[in-house]
C-alpha cells in the first residue's frame, strides 16, 4: 500500500546567516526536519501546504522565453560578477514575480545547496528548463565555463523570442482582421437582417435570390446557433487529436510548409531555429549528437524533426552532417554548403551561427512579404462578407422603390 504524502511549507537559516524558505513533500514533520538538518538548516517553521482553489486562468505554470531569457541574462551577469550560485538564485527568486517561477526558483536553490549541481536542480523542472538549457548548463560546469555559458544562453533566448514574436506578429493581422469581418456578420445576421426581414414579409412580392439567401443564412443562425459553435468546438477537439498522432502532425507541418508565403515565414524561421540551437549547443561543448537529438526535439516541425533525426542516425554511422541534410530536401542548398565549409574547417558552431543570423534577417523580410500578400486580401475578404450582406438587403428596396415610383 502506497504511503500518503504531504507538501510542507519551511522557513529556515542557512549556514551563512541567510533567511531561506521552501517546500518539500514528505510523510510527516519529523521527515522535513531530518532533510533539512542534513543541509545544516536552523528550521524556523514548518507547516503543511493550504490547500490551492484551482483557478486555472490566474495560475499560470507555464514560463515564456522571455521570462526565462530574463532570467538567463540575470544569472549570468551575476555569477560574471563572482556571486555564489546560492546567492544568485536566491536573489532571482526574492525578484521574480510570477509565483510558479519564483517557487521554482527556489527549489533549485535549495537543490543546489543540499550538494546538487544546478544542472540536476534544472532537470528536475522540465516544463521550465528544457534539455538544451539543462545540457548546456552542464557543459558549462564540466568545463567552469558557467558564465560565458548562461551569457551563450541567453543571447539564445533573446533571439528565439525575438523569432517567435516575429512569426507570431505574422499571423496577429490577419487573425484580427477575421475576426472582426466575422464578429460584423453575425451581428447583421442576428441583429439586422431579422429587422429587414420583417419589413420584406409585409411588403410581400418576390425577393431577389442574394436577399434570400442572405435571410435564409439569418434563419439558420439564429435557430441553430448553438449546433454551430457544438460543430465548431467538435472540430478544433478533432484536429488536435488528428494532429497528436504521428502521420497527422507530419502531414499538417508538411503541408504548413507548402503554403504560399505563410510557407516560407515558417520554413525560414524553423532554420534559424535549428542552426541558431545547433550551433549554440555544439558551441557550449555538447557532443553533436546529443546536440542533433536535442535540437530534433525543439525543431518546432516535423518534417524538420524527422530529417534531423535521420541526419544524426547518419552521423553515428561515420557521415558528415551535410549529406544527410541535403539527401532530406528540407534544408536549402545555401545552408547544406555553409554547413559543409563548416565541418571541413572546424568552425561548424561559428558558421551556423552565421546562418541564424542571416535567417533572422530572411525572417524579417519574410514577414513583411507575408504582411503586403495578406492586407489587400483581408480586405477584400471582409468588404465582400459585410459589403455583399448590405447589397443583399437593398436589393428588395430598390424594387420597392420603383414599385412606388412606377405606381
Amino acid at each position: 500500500m502506497a504511503t500518503s504524502t504531504t507538501v510542507y511549507l519551511w522557513k529556515g537559516k542557512s549556514p551563512k546567516g541567510e533567511t531561506i524558505a521552501g517546500e518539500y513533500e514528505a510523510e510527516d514533520r519529523r521527515q522535513v526536519s531530518d532533510y533539512l538538518r542534513k543541509r545544516r538548516v536552523t528550521i524556523t517553521s514548518i507547516k503543511k501546504k493550504p490547500k490551492e482553489v484551482s483557478l486555472g486562468f490566474l495560475q499560470r505554470k507555464s514560463i515564456g522565453v522571455k521570462d526565462l531569457s530574463v532570467f538567463t541574462r540575470q544569472f549570468a551577469t551575476m555569477v560574471n560578477a563572482g556571486l555564489p550560485l546560492v546567492q544568485c538564485l536566491d536573489v532571482l527568486a526574492r525578484q521574480q514575480e510570477k509565483p510558479f517561477f519564483k517557487g521554482v526558483i527556489a527549489q533549485v536553490m535549495t537543490d543546489v545547496e543540499g550538494g546538487s549541481t544546478l544542472a540536476e536542480g534544472l532537470a528536475k523542472h522540465p516544463k521550465v528548463f528544457s534539455d538544451l538549457f539543462v545540457n548546456m548548463i552542464a557543459a558549462g560546469e564540466a568545463g567552469g565555463i558557467l558564465d560565458l555559458i548562461l551569457t551563450r544562453l541567453a543571447v539564445f533566448l533573446e533571439k528565439a523570442d525575438a523569432l517567435q514574436r516575429k512569426v507570431k506578429g505574422a499571423m496577429m493581422y490577419p487573425a484580427i482582421v477575421l475576426t472582426v469581418a466575422v464578429v460584423a456578420c453575425v451581428f447583421m445576421l442576428m441583429g439586422v437582417i431579422p429587422v429587414f426581414a420583417k419589413m420584406f414579409e409585409d411588403f410581400g412580392g418576390e425577393l431577389p435570390m442574394p436577399t434570400k439567401i442572405v435571410m435564409g443564412m439569418s434563419n439558420f443562425l439564429s435557430a441553430y446557433w448553438w449546433a454551430l459553435i457544438a460543430g465548431i468546438f467538435a472540430f478544433v477537439v478533432l484536429f488536435k487529436k488528428y494532429r497528436d498522432t504521428e502521420g497527422g502532425r507530419m502531414r499538417i507541418d508538411r503541408l504548413s510548409l507548402r503554403i504560399p508565403v505563410l510557407g516560407s515565414v515558417l520554413r525560414k524561421s524553423a532554420v534559424s531555429r535549428f542552426t541558431r540551437t545547433l550551433g549554440t549547443l555544439i558551441g557550449s561543448g555538447v557532443p553533436i549528437l546529443q546536440g542533433l537529438d536535442i535540437t530534433s526535439k525543439t525543431a518546432g516541425n516535423k518534417v524538420l524533426q524527422e530529417a534531423i533525426g535521420k541526419t544524426a542516425e547518419s552521423i553515428s554511422q561515420g557521415d558528415t552532417i551535410a549529406e544527410p541534410l541535403a539527401a532530406s530536401g528540407v534544408f536549402p542548398p545555401m545552408v547544406v554548403q555553409m554547413i559543409s565549409i563548416g565541418e571541413q574547417t572546424g568552425a561548424l558552431d561559428e558558421m551556423l551561427a552565421k546562418i541564424a543570423d542571416f535567417y533572422d534577417d530572411e525572417v524579417d523580410t519574410a514577414v513583411e512579404a507575408l504582411t503586403a500578400a495578406i492586407e489587400p486580401l483581408m480586405i477584400v475578404l471582409m468588404g465582400t462578407m459585410v459589403g455583399g450582406m448590405l447589397v443583399a438587403m437593398y436589393l428588395p428596396m430598390f424594387k420597392m422603390g420603383n414599385l412606388v415610383g412606377g405606381g
